[in-house]
């Protein structure tokens, strides 16, 4: 038999199996499939055939082993006519019975006796239910030994495209067989069909499986032995198993095949049963499945990552985190490489399919899933980093007042009360994209720029903050999106919150009876611009501070025109110029790393700092870029999160360094630094200040013990 013909024959084999026909006719289908395959591909060995069915025919047109497999299962179907072997073409096997129409075999399934000497019957492993590593080496081991793959072909497609064969495969230690009576009556069904000799083994395996679970009962279930990372399979096994198999061409294919047919069911189970509620185990699919490195090729990006990718976001959110948690243990090339096989996908995706307003990339149920799946990935980076989940300022609760506001009555609920949506599984973990400090990839990795180039932001923003129970918005998975994206985002979400508060203005006039302003109106004089902005805007930040979300408007008192946008950048621009110029001594600016830090110095008072404030909060709220720049630390201490040394990093590098230094420094600190708890800075004249970071500080030496104080990043800039 040809390397073609064993190959198919794996195929054949597999479809007939999955038919469930009776033994006899499953043997006869079999046998003649064969035939016509070889008819196709070799025909007869007669050169005057005139069967047009043969590739020995003249005119025949070759086929390919696809197409040719396609078409034998078409023949076997309209029973056609089959050739005899013509003893030219079969040297070997010449004998007159080798044309006999009796070795043909009956259409209905007769077959001769001495069938096994024109095919010698092959190991197919039949009793091989699921997979270890060594049963995988020891098939591997004799499909080398005589040159035929197409044993280990039929196993791997048979296991690897059974959800119930994977859930069991390649578990750790004594885990193979299945722990409760729901699961053994499953495999029993699964194998009535099977022969007597079938039959006996499962028998023997469901014998051991009740001594297995009378050994667990002790200890529980799997789920309960298991910690919340903890998985049954054996991943390392796995990957030695892919490593091995995935650099035959032959074996890929099977693995290919396997997964398209594995999703489907998967996708079932999912949807209309709670399969992980009833056996956790059966994540170990979604282990497996995503250790093959060839999931990001062309073949697996077309035929079978869009369905997978929809079967595993359907996972339930407890599911999802645990497959989360363990991905966060892997290293940096496995975490790498399962991101660029969600964003290849998505790309992949994008670039074949045309999108408008009517066909919306939201509506794409493969880039959908794909994203929901980076998901997974991008908690896994941050997991995996370097994580600082304390150090969080302690949070205010906000008055609760029982008086309904004219808001409240018209439904109108200002989105300030309600505070940051939270997604469920970053709840779930316990952990967000800020508690990380140095993720394990960088986070500009996870930007998709050829969805941000056909994501329509308008109607995105509207599901996200209307219709995000039955569409999908990109803004949930905030990481894919770029700087650009999210501006504009913030926009649309701001020019709602504007057109909302002109609403609400308009109803306060038609109540009270009075006209009321629409609009955020300032105006200033040129040469006090810094006065004139801070007694208005101080004035509206105390009497109402609901003007604040109203448009501006800037006018310069003398000077004629219309505010378009541009009036209001001037302004802003000309109040920072004023604000940062190290001469008036609110900041302090390091002409190394080019950022500004407050001057705890300053002889300003504290409106002028809430200026600023408001100032920012202004520019940002109608959409003006100002050119400011912070260390991170000021960000991080807005969302919430306190300052430690760490930050110094960007912030005082010379610093950072000083003092990583000391808290390395194993030798004896007292004796060898002869430091105190106090520090000494200058002032706006020059002047050295001192300042004791304790009380009696000057009397305090530094040693081991007392080391860590949080003087700079807190208690000079708490003001």
């Amino acid at each position: 038999m040809s390397k073609e013909a064993n190959e198919y024959e794996s195929t054949v084999t597999y479809i007939i199996e999955d038919t469930k026909p009776s033994r006899m006719k499953r043997a006869a289908a079999k046998h003649l499939i064969e035939r016509y395959f070889r008819q196709l591909t070799e025909g007869c060995g007669n050169g005057a055939c005139t069967n047009e069915l043969c590739a020995s025919c003249l005119g025949f047109q070759p086929l390919d082993h696809n197409t040719a497999a396609i078409r034998a299962l078409e023949l076997y179907k309209m029973n056609a006519k089959l050739c005899g072997r013509h003893s030219a073409a079969f040297p070997d096997n010449s004998s007159a019975k080798e044309t006999h129409p009796a070795l043909l075999g009956d259409r209905h399934g007769k077959m001769p006796d001495h069938e096994d000497n024109l095919f010698p019957p092959r190991e197919d492993f039949r009793e091989v239910h699921y997979l270890t590593e060594e049963k995988v080496y020891e098939i591997l081991s004799i499909c080398e030994g005589k040159k035929d793959y197409s044993p280990l072909i039929r196993v791997i497609g048979r296991i690897f495209s059974s959800a119930d064969g994977l859930v069991r495969s390649f578990r750790k230690d004594k885990e193979q067989h299945p722990n409760t009576k729901e699961q053994r009556k499953t495999h029993q069904a699964k194998d009535e069909d099977k022969d007597e000799d079938d039959k006996e083994r499962t028998t023997a395996m469901e014998q051991e499986s009740e001594a297995s679970a009378s050994m667990e009962g002790a200890t529980g279930s799997t789920e309960n032995r298991l910690g919340p990372v903890e998985v049954s399979v054996d991943i390392e096994a796995v990957r030695r198993v892919y490593d091995r198999l995935l650099s035959n061409e032959k074996m890929e294919s099977a693995f290919l095949n396997a997964l398209v047919y594995l999703t489907p069911n998967v996708e079932l189970d999912l949807t209309y049963l709670d399969v992980y509620d009833t056996n956790p185990d059966y994540l170990n699919i979604f282990v497996i499945v995503m250790e093959n490195s060839s999931l990001h090729s062309p073949e697996y990006l077309e035929m079978a990552m869009p369905l997978f990718c929809k079967c595993m976001s359907k996972l339930p959110l407890p599911a999802l985190a645990k497959l989360t948690r363990l991905w966060s243990r892997y290293s940096v090339e496995h975490i790498r490489r399962m991101m660029e096989t969600f964003q290849q996908l998505i790309t992949y995706t994008v670039i074949s399919n045309e999108y408008d307003s009517d066909s919306l990339v939201n509506d794409d149920a493969c880039v959908v899933a794909a994203a929901k799946c980076l998901k997974l990935v991008f908690y896994a980076n941050v997991l995996g980093g370097d994580l600082d989940t304390g150090h969080n300022e302690e949070e205010e609760p906000a008055s609760e007042s029982s008086e309904l506001t004219l808001q409240e009555l018209l439904g109108e609920e200002r989105s300030n009360k309600k505070g940051p949506r939270v997604d469920p599984l970053e709840k779930e973990l316990g952990v967000r994209t800020l508690d990380c400090r140095r993720p394990l990839i960088p986070f500009e990795e996870f930007v998709n720029e050829p969805l941000n180039d056909v994501l329509e932001m308008d109607k995105d923003f509207t599901f996200f903050k209307v219709d995000s129970e039955s569409k999908f918005s990109f803004q949930s998975c905030p990481f894919i999106l770029n700087a650009c994206t999210k501006s504009l985002g913030l926009y649309y979400d701001n020019r709602i919150s504007m057109y909302s508060e002109r609403r609400i203005t308009a109803l306060y006039s038609l109540v009270q009876g009075q006209q009321l302003n629409p609009y955020l109106r300032l105006k200033v004089r040129r040469d006090h611009i810094i006065d004139d902005a801070l007694v208005r805007l101080e004035m509206i930040s105390m009497e109402n501070p609901a003007d604040l979300r109203k448009q501006l408007f800037v006018e310069f008192e003398g000077e004629q025109g219309v505010d378009e946008g541009g009036v209001s950048k001037e302004f802003f621009q000309l109040v920072l110029e004023e604000m940062f110029n190290p001469d008036i001594g609110m900041f302090t600016y390091d002409e190394s790393t080019k950022l500004f830090w407050y001057n705890p110095s300053s002889l300003e008072n504290e409106a002028q700092f809430t200026l600023i404030g408001i100032v920012l909060g202004l520019a940002i709220y109608n959409n003006c870029i100002l050119d400011v720049h912070f260390p991170m630390v000021v960000y991080r201490k807005l969302m919430g999160k306190k300052g430690t040394y760490l930050d110094l990093a960007d912030s005082h590098p010379v610093l950072y360094q000083s003092l990583k230094e000391l808290l390395d420094y194993e030798g004896d600190v007292e004796e060898d630094m002869m430091i105190t708890f106090q520090i000494s800075q200058t002032d706006l004249f020059g002047d050295p200040i001192t300042y004791d970071l304790k009380e009696n500080g000057d009397k305090i030496p530094v040693n081991e013990d007392n080391r860590a104080v949080r003087y700079l990043l807190v208690r000079t800039v708490e003001r």
